[in-house]
């Protein structure tokens, strides 16, 4: 699996990408746009939607350590309606021991993976929980943010490539200087704007 070298301080803004032909094996990832243009990028990302996870969810999930069952089919839902019917089918205890476990521990492969025996999570909602619920920092694995990766395909989703997204768009905000919300918002506009088809 190969991402592009995203947000290069070189990386042309109009998002030029080289062939991957002539890719070395340690510059996997090739520039979408500048480190530089994050900040113009996620400013320009318009969609409201997700201020109530910000403002009314997050900050109690993460000061309780876990979600109630109606928190989390709010995140879900925000991420993709169609799986609501198939989260309503957790109870109010399983959601919170899963979501506790979950959000409590250290271990990255067990954060991910545990959310997953909720019903009707998938990678996506999983990221989801993690990016607005946890303490650590995460991203959100989105076909646009994917593409402006530099995955042209929807993926499959397994533990390698989430850790792979996640340790490089850690050291992307770190190195912007930016949240991961922040960043999330940048990739998602820029896929907007950009992608074709």
């Amino acid at each position: 699996m190969r991402l592009r070298r995203l947000l290069s301080e070189s990386a042309p803004e109009a998002g030029h990408v080289e062939s991957r032909e002539n890719a070395s094996t340690e510059d996997e990832i090739q520039a979408a746009f500048p480190v530089s243009a994050i900040e113009r990028w996620a400013d320009a990302f318009h969609d409201a939607s997700d201020s109530f996870i910000e403002k009314d969810i997050a900050p109690v999930a993460r000061r309780q350590g876990y979600l109630t069952r109606d928190q989390f089919l709010r995140i879900a839902g925000w991420k993709t309606v169609r799986s609501r019917p198939r989260c309503e089918k957790n109870d109010a205890r399983f959601v919170k021991e899963v979501t506790r476990a979950a959000l409590g521990s250290k271990n990255e492969r067990f954060k991910i993976q545990a959310l997953r025996l909720l019903e009707g999570v998938e990678w996506p909602t999983a990221s989801v929980i993690l990016h607005f619920c946890d303490r650590g920092r995460y991203p959100i694995l989105d076909v646009r943010a994917l593409w402006s990766a530099g995955l042209d395909a929807t993926p499959s989703y397994a533990f390698p490539l989430w850790m792979e997204y996640t340790d490089f768009m850690r050291g992307i905000s770190t190195k912007a200087g930016v949240s991961m919300r922040t960043l999330d918002k940048a990739l998602w506009q820029y896929s907007k704007v950009k992608q074709k088809g």
